[in-house]
């Protein structure tokens, strides 16, 4: 128990660092010698003095020792290793916490020769004795003899010299050199040490039945006393030999290769034993797990099923795509005994780790609509899993961030180790896209971007999350309409679907730019869309016509904003009074509007008539005609009564080459008869008329147009309007009370201040004495007033435009 478990395990030592203890946390590992220095360990060191540190079983640490390692305390059959590791949670490693670890392990007895394949080493020890002289003892190798004398015989007591055997040379290398180059070297009162990380230079790659080993064939001499003594300390280790079939893992390890056999000619196994983790397994508990180990003349083969107990499966990447890997650490001792060496005791130990296979991840909505939470699990993981960051909207925040947004996240772990991940979010999150469906049904996606990492390789990889919820919360929207004297109004109450429906009016756009165009009105707050139209206009309908009056109808649709598919319609219907569309003159003039009925599809207005074919219209849009004419012309009949005139005509249409109108619109002027009576006349001297100046009460509306067309007056909200310099300025004076055609409205002086004080200084001329400034650049310019369904009595107004100016002093521009 605690953050350290130390194990005995042959001549390796074990120490497991618990995950729950040392994650998250920056490590730094070192040994302790037998005078208390720590030496630290990095890649290097650790494969030169028989160390290793590796990740098992997800995120436990082991640290390996060897029982010869550099730093090991040796007494007798006991070996003593002291560790110290320093935990730290930056890179830099400050505010360290140290923690010691001394662990003895009692070893024998020993072979005369001993190799150890470990992860990232090769080791060689043999027994050291003094059994013969150098020449009996390498009689099989002269070459080493002659070789290493020179320098064996030059050397100091303690020169260590080692030769390897290389296909196209013998290189020999004093102890000092081979330990700069890497090289583990040690002796003990009776072992010869030779360690070689895999990444040495000197290694060959030698083939057996098909299976590739690293190896090094390599003779250590060293002299003692008299005499110079020489060990064969070669060593192989498999590199490959899995093959992965039907589910099955399948370890092969040839047995009796070369260099391990060089001299020797009869061979006889003594123990072959196999487990995992660096436990032995028994043959009963092989069979639990469905292992086979076999052992044939020429290799020892080990199969495992994939999945199997012992083993375990890791999260992994490929191509960004999830997906698992399942790792076993194998070992295998193999012993045999042999006429050069007697007893030799082999120990592989194997990661064996399986090819990638993807894992599908399950996205279960369990959405809970009764209280408008969108629910998702996204799992399976594996514990060296960990969700670091989620991407909403095209942002990326970090887990504890998220909440922020609205997204609740937490993790749910199960019994056999695995977990998943639960993402709670509000249907009425902003990052929730809401989409109309059918009738009161709207469907809410849910679609962020899980980012994980996997401990300890710090992999990372993504999962979309794409989930719908269907909800019936949909509020459509509504409308009302109305008409008054001119216009067809339509005011639409939006729902919670119409964020991006567009409206339309004959399948033509309705845009703010549009609408000024036609002199339409258009107001959009965000919750009611307002419509006005006026009714005579291109884009209203006209159904019927009666004394009763004239049907007009506007029709909206609205339109989705990216398929420009039809999501609602509404329509708004009205009777205007015909006198609308006629204005009888006191000067016996007559102005008519005659409208296109829906009917007539195929009615040209341009080729509209009165009864003399030759009055035409005046003005023409695509479904009305003007006409303006006098009644005492076109064809205009008319009739007496007792106390009215009547004035009539038609407008006709004709289609072409038929003498027989298809369209007839009748219509009437009445003009009441004055009454004559006899009066006693007597003939005096009249004075000449004069005018007197009188009192009254006179209702008068000073107004600027947005154009020259004096259709689209500024509104009261649209103040204070911003002009540029020499832009136009379209004024409008009008006369509203009394309506007395007999009056006729004259400016006399008008003036520019700049401040909102009809009184305020300077002051700028614009009418003088009913005339333009003479002093302007640009002069005050006057626009003809004529009639129009608007302008019953054009002496009642006077229109006029003005330049755009600013008040100056000097060169510097006066402000109020």
């Amino acid at each position: 128990t605690g953050p350290m478990i130390s194990e005995c395990l042959g001549n390796l030592l074990r120490v497991t660092l618990s995950a729950e203890y040392f994650e998250d946390k920056y490590l730094s590992f070192s040994v302790i010698d037998q005078s208390g220095i720590a030496w630290e360990l990095d890649e290097a060191m650790a494969s030169q003095c028989g160390y290793t540190v590796t990740y098992s079983n997800w995120r436990n640490i082991e640290f390996r020792a060897s029982a010869l390692s550099c730093h090991s305390r040796l007494e007798k059959d006991m070996f003593t290793v002291t560790i110290q590791i320093k935990a730290s949670h930056t890179p830099d490693m400050k505010n360290t916490a140290t923690h010691l670890k001394s662990a003895s392990c009692r070893y024998g007895p020993w072979s005369p020769r001993e190799l150890v394949c470990e992860s990232n080493y090769m080791e060689v020890s043999v027994r050291r004795e003094v059994p013969q002289t150098v020449k009996d003892f390498i009689q099989d190798e002269p070459d080493d003899w002659t070789l290493a004398f020179p320098e064996a015989k030059a050397g100091e007591a303690s020169v260590w010299q080692i030769v390897f055997h290389q296909p196209e040379e013998k290189k020999a290398l004093l102890v000092s050199d081979a330990w700069s180059a890497g090289y583990g070297l040690n002796t003990t009162d009776t072992r010869v040490l030779l360690r070689i990380p895999y990444t040495a230079v000197q290694i060959q790659l030698v083939e057996a039945q098909g299976i590739t080993f690293s190896a090094v064939r390599s003779s250590t001499f060293y002299k003692q006393r008299w005499m110079i003594l020489m060990v064969d300390t070669a060593v192989a280790c498999p590199l490959d030999g899995v093959d992965y079939t039907n589910k099955t893992i399948t370890w092969t390890v040839p047995k009796y290769i070369q260099p391990l056999s060089a001299g020797a000619t009869s061979f006889k196994d003594v123990l072959v034993e196999a487990g995992v983790d660096l436990h032995k397994l028994s043959a009963k508990e092989m069979t639990s797990r469905k292992y086979v180990l076999s052992n044939d003349l020429n290799a020892i083969t080990m199969k495992i099923p994939i999945g199997a107990e012992g083993g375990y499966y890791k999260t992994s990447v490929s191509s960004g795509q999830h997906g698992t890997k399942y790792t076993i650490n194998l070992f295998l001792e193999h012993q045999w005994e042999d006429n050069k060496w007697g007893l030799t005791k082999h120990t592989i130990i194997k990661e064996i780790e399986t090819p990638f296979e993807q894992v599908e991840l399950a996205i279960i909505n369990n959405s809970n609509l009764s209280v408008r939470l969108m629910n998702v699990t996204v799992g399976m993981f594996l514990p060296d899993v960990e969700l670091v960051n989620l991407t909403i909207d095209g942002a990326t925040v970090a887990v504890p961030e998220a909440v922020q947004h609205g997204y609740l996240t937490y993790e749910i772990r199960y019994a056999n180790g695995s977990k998943a991940y639960v993402i709670k979010v509000p249907f009425d999150a902003p990052s929730i896209k809401k989409e109309y469906m059918r009738a009161d049904m709207r469907a809410h996606t849910l679609n962020v971007t899980l980012a994980f990492i996997i401990h300890p390789t710090s992999e990372t990889f993504t999962v979309p999350v794409i989930t719908v919820s269907t909800v019936k919360d949909a509020v459509l929207p509504s409308a009302r309409g109305f008409c008054d004297g001119r216009n067809l109004r339509l005011i639409i109450t939006r729902g919670n679907v119409d964020q991006n429906w567009l409206p339309f009016i004959s399948d033509w756009h309705l845009t703010p730019e549009a609408a000024q165009k036609y002199n339409y009105s258009l107001r959009d707050n965000g919750t009611h869309l307002a419509i006005s139209v006026p009714f005579l206009s291109s884009h209203v309908n006209y159904e019927d016509f009666h004394t009763s009056g004239i049907k007009a109808s506007l029709h909206l649709t609205l339109k989705d904003g990216i398929t420009l598919a039809n999501r609602m319609d509404f329509s708004i219907s009205c009777r205007f009074s015909p006198s609308e569309l006629i204005q009888c003159l006191p000067n016996g003039t007559v102005v008519i509007t005659t409208v296109k009925l829906v009917g007539i599809a195929d009615l040209d207005t341009s080729l509209l008539v009165l009864r003399d074919r030759q009055c035409k219209p005046s003005l023409v849009t695509e479904k009305t005609a003007t006409f303006k004419f006098n009644v005492n012309t076109c064809g205009t009949s008319r009739k007496f009564n007792s106390t009215t005139m009547i004035y009539e005509n038609d407008v006709l249409y004709f289609r072409p080459g038929n003498d027989t109108p298809v369209y007839q619109l009748k219509f009437v002027c009445s003009y009441a008869i004055k009454q004559t009576v006899d009066i006693r006349y007597e003939s005096k001297k009249n004075p000449p008329p004069s005018i007197k100046p009188g009192f009254g009460s006179l209702a008068l509306s000073l107004k600027l147009f947005k154009e020259k067309s004096y259709s689209d007056p500024y509104q009261e909200s649209e103040y204070p309007v911003v002009k540029y310099l020499r832009e136009s300025l379209y004024f409008e004076v009008e006369l509203l009370q009394p309506e007395d055609a007999r009056l006729e409205l004259n400016l006399d002086d008008c003036w520019a201040t700049n401040s909102r004080s009809q009184d305020s200084l300077p002051q700028w001329p614009i009418l003088i004495n009913g005339c333009e400034n003479s002093e302007d650049s640009y002069r005050t310019v006057f626009h003809e007033v004529n009639y129009s369904i608007r302008v019953k009595f054009p002496q009642h107004l006077k229109r006029f435009e003005v330049r755009m100016f600013t008040f100056v002093q000097g060169t510097t521009l006066l402000q109020e």
